[in-house]
């Protein structure tokens, strides 16, 4: 992965793309076509958390014929926050200067990926934003949609933060700005991994940035949607929250010089 850098985002240095797949043998190579044909530049670092329908060995035929994909291969199934992880600590070693999260199964559209790097120019991290202005989502229900705002809503309640989606999926981070997120710390999977570094970012007050994108809901292979991920990031973020609001409750008291625990 040492191919030269061309226009048009020379400027950002080395780009990769991390694509964690799990039974994605129908959508990735042309998640993968897509992507190389949007950006030329940037290299490709499929993870493939052992897939029993041939993604895996379907991944390495892609990378024998591209040398700007790589493919990294895990044991098992062990989630989406983990695959990132490791992603994040294998591309940071290699001295990439940005890191891109997009999904296998063409919900991101890599077409898009160039609005993202662009908006970098100016930000530490970019989210791809369902729900700003020029957002939007194709083929779901409304019940999700549904979901998704209050979550968000409820996100930005909780942990006041200004960010209009940060479950998404879709978004570039500066080297500079993973580094600075103390990852080693971070267990949370699904829709809770993306709040946690959106989190994180705008704690340590990194620049952040949304920019519009259209989600496309896939039309092959299955959803890795469930309950348990919708149920374990409503937790975490109301647990995050309260002990947010108590840390300040307690600063408080501590500068007006009052006792500092809190019952």
């Amino acid at each position: 992965m040492n191919s030269p850098i061309e226009a048009p985002f020379a400027d950002l240095g080395r780009i990769v793309v991390i694509i964690p797949t799990y039974n994605e043998f129908l959508t990735l190579p042309t998640i993968v076509a897509r992507v190389r044909s949007a950006v030329p530049e940037a290299h490709v670092l499929v993870i493939d958390d052992n897939s029993p329908d041939g993604t895996g060995a379907l991944a390495d035929s892609i990378a024998a014929n591209d040398s700007n994909v790589e493919v990294m291969h895990r044991k098992g199934k062990e989630g989406l926050g983990a695959a990132y992880l490791a992603g994040f600590a294998s591309t940071l070693e290699a001295g990439y200067d940005v890191i891109v999260e997009m999904d296998a199964d063409g919900s991101h559209q890599p077409e898009q990926l160039p609005d993202l790097l662009s908006a970098l120019r100016n930000a530490d991290l970019v989210l791809g934003s369902r729900w700003v202005k020029g957002g939007g989502v194709v083929n779901w229900p409304k019940s999700r949609e549904i979901l998704s705002r209050g979550g968000n809503a409820y996100t930005r309640t909780m942990l006041g933060m200004p960010l209009r989606d940060a479950t998404g999926g879709y978004r570039a981070f500066r080297a500079t700005a993973l580094r600075a997120l103390d990852l080693q710390d971070v267990v949370s999977q699904g829709y809770c991994f993306q709040v946690d570094l959106a989190w994180r970012a705008v704690q340590r007050g990194l620049r952040v940035e949304e920019v519009p994108i259209t989600f496309v809901e896939r039309t092959a292979g299955t959803s890795k949607m469930s309950q348990r991920i919708v149920v374990e990031a409503l937790w975490r973020v109301t647990c995050w929250g309260v002990d947010d609001k108590l840390a300040r409750v307690r600063g408080k008291a501590a500068r007006n010089g009052a006792p500092t625990r809190v019952t």
